[in-house]
């Protein structure tokens, strides 16, 4: 679920290549995003799961994979564990 809501942000919204995300070496910084574009797609993330991402800044160093991954940890670790559905209301 939250790569696929990364995904397609990334996609719909930045207008990125679909066939990027094929690549399971993909790097954040390879997504070619500044750091307004950073900074929106965290706040899509926020917005859902009701709180800030610490330390934001780190993301461009990781792979695409290794983020997801440092997302969804922060998401279990504010939610004791569990990973709540990030769907927005009307979103199936």
């Amino acid at each position: 679920m939250l790569e696929e809501i990364i995904k397609n942000y990334l996609i719909n919204t930045k207008g990125k290549d679909a066939s990027l995300f094929n690549d399971p070496q993909l790097q954040v910084a390879a997504l070619e995003l500044d750091s307004l574009d950073m900074v929106e797609m965290l706040f899509e993330i926020e917005d859902r799961c009701g709180f800030q991402l610490p330390d934001p800044t780190r993301y461009p160093k990781m792979g695409f994979r290794e983020m997801l991954a440092d997302i969804e940890a922060a998401i279990r670790e504010h939610n004791n564990g569990e990973l709540p559905d990030l769907r927005l209301e009307g979103e199936q």
